[in-house]
């Protein structure tokens, strides 16, 4: 466990280099493991453990691992100082967080000092057998290259978030998931949670005429209808799939 920590903060940016004005690669979400690779007087250097990803963050108080037992299912949950909807404050938990629930009152549960309503969370070993079941939710959210919460999410982490909240390992970028999922499949044969790739960009199939993707041009999440998709983005980038995954 050395070297070992969680964070305790609600969302942490991770960046390319120490300085804010870097790029944004990645963010931790509350609940995640990493590792400090190097400390440095404002920056830490580390490594996320759930997909090795290497960045720098700010320095903060982070605290040593725990094990979570519940975790997040809505896009953005809102945070209590006491189990009554009449003590809801600004602060909230993003999709996928992960936290250790130590005390059930009502329809309020408690992990550290705050409550969140229970029909907000589930079990840690929850999993859905539809994958990408709760993709819907994020329709609308920003577009954010690093990003991976309700403020703003790219593409990939996208896949990462549903991936990870059903318990699956995923990359985080999307070159490594087309590499990841081996199960190739042809565009006459799309179906309902098959992964498009582009070069840099992915989108989740939602049936065989419609697809959902975190989409720089139009700056946030939304569904569009395959066949015009795949026009537009030779069209504009003069990209072609480069191919369709299966995840199994």
């Amino acid at each position: 466990m050395k070297n070992k920590f969680i964070n305790s903060s609600l969302i942490v940016n991770l960046y390319r280099d120490k300085s804010l004005k870097s790029s944004l690669d990645t963010q931790l979400i509350y609940g995640e493991n990493f590792k400090i690779i190097k400390k440095y007087l404002r920056w830490k250097k580390i490594k996320i453990s759930n997909d090795g990803y290497v960045g720098f963050i700010k320095d903060n108080k982070f605290y040593k691992p725990i094990k979570p037992n519940f975790k997040v299912t809505k896009l953005k949950a809102q945070l209590f100082l006491r189990p009554n909807k009449r003590y809801g404050i600004k602060k909230f938990l993003t999709y996928g967080s992960k936290i250790k629930i130590i005390e059930k009152l009502g329809q309020f549960s408690r992990f550290k000092n705050y409550w969140i309503k229970n029909s907000n969370i589930k079990t840690i070993d929850f999993k859905s057998k539809d994958i990408f079941k709760n993709i819907k939710i994020f329709k609308g959210v920003k577009y954010l290259w690093g990003g991976k919460s309700y403020k703003g999410v790219d593409c990939s982490a996208l896949v990462q978030l549903l991936m990870n909240f059903n318990n699956n390992y995923c990359p985080r970028d999307s070159k490594d998931q087309e590499k990841y999922f081996k199960n190739k499949i042809k565009i006459k044969n799309i179906k309902k949670n098959d992964l498009l790739f582009w070069k840099g960009h992915v989108a989740i199939a939602l049936s065989k005429k419609k697809l959902i993707h975190a989409y720089g041009p139009m700056k946030s999440v939304v569904i569009m209808d395959i066949k015009k998709t795949v026009d537009r983005i030779y069209k504009t980038a003069n990209l072609r799939i480069t191919s369709i995954r299966r995840p199994s």
